[in-house]
Parts: C-alpha cells; structure tokens; sequence
C-alpha cells in the first residue's frame, strides 16, 4: 500500500555517508561535504517523495522503494567516480558475487542452455551429484520438481535446480525419445576453473575461466596432466577472462616463469609490491589467446608470459584494465569495490586503457565470436586457436 516516505531522503543520506564512513577510519573531506550538503539533498529527495505519495497513480511496496532508493543512490555515488572498474554490490547480488569469487556453489553440477531441441544439459561436474544420479551430456531437461521447465523460463529453472545442500530435487529429461526421471542430492559444487585437452600434435590446450579462488590448483593441476601426457606445447586460452585474484595469478607464473620480478603492484598510498619467481620453471614453448574480453589478471598473465619471451600472444588487443579493487563490506549487507591501486608488469608497464598487442594478430566473425562466448565453437572452426596452435607447430617442429 501508499506510506509516507519523506524519511527515505534521510534513509538515502545516511547509507551514503556509512558508506563512505565505512572505507575510513577518520571522517573524509568528501563526507564531510556531503554531511553539510544534507539539507538540499534531503530537500530534493524529499519533494520526490511527495510527488510520489500524493500522485502516483497505482499502490507499491514501501519496502523495495526504500531499498532500490538506497541502492541507487550508492550505486550512482561509485558511478560518479568516473572509474568503470568501480561498483556496488546490492545485499540481495552478494550471493551471486562471492560464488564467482570462490567458484563454488550448492547445486548438482551440471550447466544447462536453451537449444533447438530445450533446455540442453552442455556440461556434467566429474564427481558431482548429478554425474553420480546417471545425469549424462545432451540429457534435456523437462521438469524440476514437477514443473515444466519451459514455462520456468532458464534463469528459475537455474533457480530451482539450486537450493540448500543436502536436499534433493526431482528432475526429468528427455533422453533419445523417452522420459528419464532421476533424484538428485545437492551438495557444495567447486566449479570447473581450468580445463585441459592434449590436441592432435601433442599440444596441451588449457582454458582459464577466471583467476578467482580454486584458478591455480586447477590449472597446475592441467599443467601436470598435459606434462605427463607428453605435452610439447602449451596453449593458455583466456578469453573471456575477466581476471581475479592476482595471487592465483603469481601461482601459476611462478611455475612457468624462470628467477625474476613477474608482477608489480602500487596501492593507492604508494605502496609496491613485488612478486617474484623462483628459478625453477617449465620450460615448453607456450602461447596465449587473448580477446577484447580479456581482462585485469588474465592481461597480466599473457603480458609477463610475452615480456619474458616464453610465449607468443594471439589474438587481438586486449581491454586494459589496470586498476585493482578492494572490496569493502557495508552495513546492510551489501557491498562496494572500489579501484584503490594500479597493476603494472614485470618490466613496470601500465596496461591501463592499452591493454596488450598480441604478436600475432588473429580476429573472429561476429557469429564465431558469440559461438566462441557460448562454448558452440569447435576448436578447428576456431581461426584463433588454429592461429596460435600454427605458431606452436612452427616452435617444436
């Protein structure tokens, strides 16, 4: 129903100095501003408030209101910086936002897309529940729980596949023409990080989602399996790699790089640290693909690769991002990660806004590239990967 809400300017005023507050110790300049600011900030928002209670047309939940008013208000304060790598987690994002950063959710272990034929099972966890229960690749996914899924839509049906561990869910599929209904027990899920294939050649191919929480057990862990296989080549595939966490990053350097400074970082006080590699190393000819959606850790793992000389960048420019973020936990529950220092190189170069140039420059159609983003390009389709695997042949012939 319609409330008054004059107090929600207030509301607003005060999740914007606690935010503030709540990076320092000590009161800021700028929130002292806005402390003194307060009378035409709660002024403004305050006839916003009126107009709203004395003439919108149709009833609405207080609740929200107030909530989406706070969050955006935090949210255009962090946008007002100007910097894009800077933002605002809402409390109901945070979830979501540290599954990715931990790579682990509770779920069944599985990833489904929308096909031709519905909601297609593309990928099955090794050692998950739903590889456990008989689940199987190209399964198509009908029912949860008694609901059919296309009336779900994909996002609910994610939804309801996902729940508290322990519990179970019904699930039915469609599997060459006949009905399969299974129960399935949900657990904790460490989601698949680095991933590794040994091409035709003996080229070992490892793909890097990301370089969050898991990145660099599960890469070496690749490099190991493809070193043991025969590998005579690696090839390290981030593209749309959005970066991470860059002591994951130093890990997995540190094994291919020989003695020396492999990363640099300078905080916001002036502050540098170094990273460094120890003289053990692998030594294979190696290249990386990168993307325009190549970002941060994922850029500065493909930079100190090419810096040394160990290995050749394929593909095309990259995005440059060059600022690092502190994520800063407020109050309510939600969150703010703000740019507080810059990344540089082994050699002290800043990637902000240049990004890296490959060695070899190598670009995809439109319809590769979003085939690429959905995992439906093969690899022989892929003029990319063809690019660097040449450039790899050319090394160990």
């Amino acid at each position: 129903m319609k409330k008054k809400v004059l107090w929600i300017a207030v509301v607003i005023l005060l999740v914007a100095v606690t935010a503030l507050t709540t990076f320092a110790v000590t009161v800021t300049q700028l929130s002292a501003r806005l402390s003194a600011a307060a009378d035409p900030v709660t002024a403004k928002l305050g006839e916003l408030a009126q107009y709203i209670d004395l003439y919108f047309i149709d009833d609405y939940d207080e609740a929200a209101l107030t909530a989406a008013a706070a969050d955006g208000a935090a949210s255009a304060m962090v946008a007002a910086t100007g910097d894009r790598w800077s933002y605002y987690i809402s409390a109901e994002d945070m979830a979501a936002h540290n599954e990715q950063l931990y790579n682990e959710y509770v779920g069944i272990g599985i990833v489904i897309q929308v096909t031709d034929g519905g909601m297609e099972v593309t990928s099955v966890t090794e050692g998950g529940p739903a590889e456990a229960a008989g689940v199987l690749v190209g399964d198509i996914l009908t029912e949860v729980d008694g609901e059919a899924t296309d009336a779900l839509g994909l996002d609910e049906t994610k939804n309801r596949v996902r729940g508290e561990a322990g519990t179970t869910v019904e699930l039915t599929f469609l599997r060459d023409g006949a009905e399969v209904a299974l129960t399935v027990e949900r657990a904790a899920i460490v989601s698949p990080v680095a991933e590794a294939e040994l091409l035709e050649g003996n080229i070992g191919y490892i793909t890097i989602a990301n370089f969050d929480y898991h990145c660099a057990e599960q890469t070496l862990a690749c490099i190991d399996e493809m070193a043991a296989r025969g590998a005579e080549a690696l090839l390290f595939d981030v593209r749309f790699n959005p970066g991470g966490l860059k002591d994951e990053m130093v890990e997995i350097l540190d094994t291919l790089l020989p003695e020396g400074d492999i990363f640099r970082s300078v905080d916001y006080a002036g502050r540098e640290e170094v990273d460094t590699s120890d003289a053990a190393c692998l030594e294979l000819p190696m290249a990386v693909l990168v993307n325009e959606d190549s970002y941060s850790a994922a850029e500065f793992f493909a930079a100190a690769l090419q810096e040394y000389g160990v290995a050749e960048v394929v593909g095309v420019q990259t995005s440059g991002k060059g600022n690092f973020q502190y994520t800063f936990n407020l109050s309510d529950g939600s969150a703010v990660a703000l740019s507080v220092g810059k990344y540089y190189t082994p050699s002290g170069k800043s990637l902000t806004d240049v990004g890296i140039v490959p060695d070899v420059e190598a670009d995809l159609s439109y319809a590769d590239y979003e085939a690429l983003y959905y995992g439906t390009l093969p690899l022989d389709e892929d003029a990319q990967v063809q690019a660097a695997l040449e450039v790899l042949r050319e090394k160990i012939s």
